[in-house]
């Protein structure tokens, strides 16, 4: 596990955090970001999951009870799964906020696009967003709509840190930028489509849900991704 060194949330700040799980590779790398009135969590991993949410945030020296927003990059169970008992656990304190074309997956009113059912339990969505749009969290967050994984699939821009936290429209290596899965990106033009909207970013490091942090040659990675195109399902 990585050691991660203690953080004092006061100012503006923004880190990864890791959900390590039994019986998976790979743990989920959800993003946190702060200042002096917000803590702000992107995604929320699998259902049951928020004591190890907790345990991150304590590892990390972010102040857990302190959380007062939650983003969601898209509808899949790994993003979305401790949402609602979070939402429960948090009462009003917290507000969750998710692009407007994710709103009815998470309202419960349309069938999740990966299992065709839907939530069985149902979030209101405090903010609806829309691409373009700026929060005025931890010194700015950019909405950047990056539909192609899922149709309602967003990353978040963190202004001053210039970090890019893309969800699944990209994917990590051993801190190596690599491609969307293919596996489980349907609508694979619209999401090169989405990744060349990443070459106007002025970029510092990305956050891969699955993979991690990247700061080398991203650029440069982002132009190899997209000159290789469609990526083949294995």
């Amino acid at each position: 596990m990585r050691r991660c060194s203690k953080v004092n949330p006061s100012g503006v700040g923004i880190r990864s955090i890791q959900l390590h799980m039994e019986n998976r590779g790979q743990p989920f790398n959800p993003t946190v970001l702060w200042d002096d009135q917000d803590v702000v969590l992107v995604d929320t991993g699998l259902p049951g999951q928020t004591e190890l949410i907790r345990a991150a945030f304590q590892e990390a020296g972010i102040p857990y009870e302190k959380l007062t927003k939650i983003l969601i990059t898209h509808q899949d169970m790994d993003h979305i799964g401790s949402l609602p008992e979070l939402m429960a656990a948090f009462g009003d304190q917290v507000q969750a906020l998710a692009h407007q074309a994710a709103v009815p997956y998470l309202a419960g009113e349309i069938p999740l696009e990966k299992s065709k059912r839907l939530v069985s339990h149902p979030v209101s969505v405090d903010v609806a967003l829309q691409d373009g749009d700026v929060l005025p969290f931890a010194g700015g967050i950019q909405v950047v709509f990056t539909p192609g994984h899922t149709p309602d699939h967003t990353s978040f821009y963190h202004i001053p840190s210039q970090t890019l936290i893309a969800g699944d429209a990209l994917t990590a290596q051993e801190g190596i930028l690599q491609s969307y899965s293919p596996a489980y990106t349907p609508d694979q033009a619209s999401a090169l489509q989405s990744i060349a909207k990443f070459r106007s970013l002025e970029l510092e490091k990305i956050i891969a849900y699955h993979g991690g942090e990247c700061t080398d040659n991203l650029q440069g990675r982002l132009r190899t991704i997209l000159d290789a195109g469609p990526v083949a399902v294995k």
